[in-house]
């Protein structure tokens, strides 16, 4: 495949379509279809995924020796049709390819790369303690990070590409930034708590997770299970969650919403393997039905779940936040009503793939290893995959 230093120039007019415009005309219900350029492995393991997308995949080199009729007729017609590659280069060429060939093609600026700096905040309007709550969505990987706030802040699961968003977003709200929690050791993304405490805000780790050897070039306080942190006036309960890894802790928000990190999802419930692999996977899933069903299912009905990732089976709530009442999980989960043993079995039947480089992600998260901020980025894009699949014998 030609690398985009390599690209041809071809002779058309190209208009682009930034990603943020692309996530509201999605958002909107419009009806968009995509053309993604990139070789069908990448196509394959991660591309743009909405109910109001239709997204096709023909390889940018295909397109080198012309498009005739034959490629046309392999093209999605649409009006505009939107082209994406990695990083915006080849699609620009093939958009305009099709451009000089009559089609209504339009460029998707940065790309795959651009789709993946989309990231938008939301306030959990169910939230009812003191304080306010907000949601910060991706929807490139489906991670999900949140910002306590009182006269204070903290941010819970922070990304590192986006750790200057959270320090201007408490300084809009007129609150210092005072906290970076993370709720366990990540394999998904790079971790932004040690570039938030370069910056003034106390890191927080879960102290098991300290076990699995963390080495931090930056002072860091591990919390328990039991201890709470006040952020501002605002009490934030330590919860220990172990079953995704030994470390996963949630973070209960005066008493009202539950930050539940990736022990339990709006649609789901957590992988077991990440830390252990397949050896360790089902003793995990022991202990997540354990946790489950001994710490976080004693709490109230009305607990709003506020989880650390979406999958494509999710869906927003009124207030546009992935989030759902405890008791209304109890009713639409079957894996929460589920004995251990159908609850073991069921999670380790049909495990997505792992993250994309899950292990060197970790690394990374445990301090072992460095990542420049280009090298970061690249490692996270892709699916987060930190799920069990979706509930069987739900409602969906």
């Amino acid at each position: 495949m030609t690398g985009e230093g390599e690209i041809p120039e071809v002779d058309a007019s190209v208009d682009s379509m930034d990603a943020q415009d692309l996530k509201e005309r999605l958002d909107g219900g419009e009806r968009t279809t995509i053309l993604d350029v990139r070789a069908t492995s990448e196509f394959e393991e991660w591309h743009v995924d909405d109910e109001a997308a239709e997204v096709e995949n023909v390889p940018y080199f295909e397109f080198l020796d012309g498009v005739d009729e034959e490629m046309l007729a392999r093209v999605p017609e649409a009006d505009p049709l939107v082209v994406v590659c990695a990083k915006g280069g080849s699609s620009e060429y093939v958009a305009g390819q099709l451009e000089a060939a009559g089609r209504n093609a339009v460029n998707l600026a940065g790309g795959m790369n651009g789709w993946a700096s989309v990231y938008e905040r939301h306030e959990v309007s169910r939230y009812d303690g003191e304080g306010r709550l907000f949601q910060y969505q991706r929807p490139s990987s489906g991670c999900l990070s949140y910002l306590v706030v009182g006269d204070e802040a903290a941010v819970v699961d922070p990304l590192r590409a986006f750790a200057d968003r959270y320090l201007a977003d408490a300084a809009d709200l007129g609150v210092d930034l005072a906290y970076a929690v993370d709720t366990h050791v990540h394999a998904d993304h790079v971790s932004g708590v040690r570039e938030l405490a370069a910056e003034g805000a106390e890191a927080v780790v879960p102290a098991p997770a300290v076990a699995r050897g963390i080495e931090f070039d930056v002072e860091f306080t591990a919390v328990e299970d039991g201890d709470t942190l006040s952020v501002g006036g605002v009490p934030v309960d330590v919860v220990h969650t172990p079953g995704h890894t030994t470390g996963m802790t949630s973070y209960l928000v005066d008493g009202s919403a539950l930050l539940s990190g990736d022990g339990l999802f709006t649609e789901s419930v957590a992988r077991p393997d990440l830390e252990e692999g397949d050896v360790g996977a089902p003793d995990a899933a022991r202990q997540l039905h354990e946790t489950l069903h001994g710490n976080v299912l004693a709490l109230p009905d009305d607990t709003v779940v506020a989880p650390g990732h979406f999958g494509p089976a999710a869906e927003p709530v009124g207030d546009d936040t992935y989030s759902a009442r405890l008791g209304d999980l109890r009713e639409s989960l079957a894996l929460l009503s589920m004995g251990r043993d159908a609850f073991v079995e069921h999670v380790l039947a049909d495990m997505p793939p792992r993250p994309a480089n899950y292990e060197e992600i970790i690394a990374v998260n445990l301090g072992r290893e460095d990542a420049d901020d280009d090298t970061a980025f690249e490692l996270e894009l892709g699916p987060n995959n930190c799920a069990a699949t979706a509930d069987a014998g739900g409602d969906d």
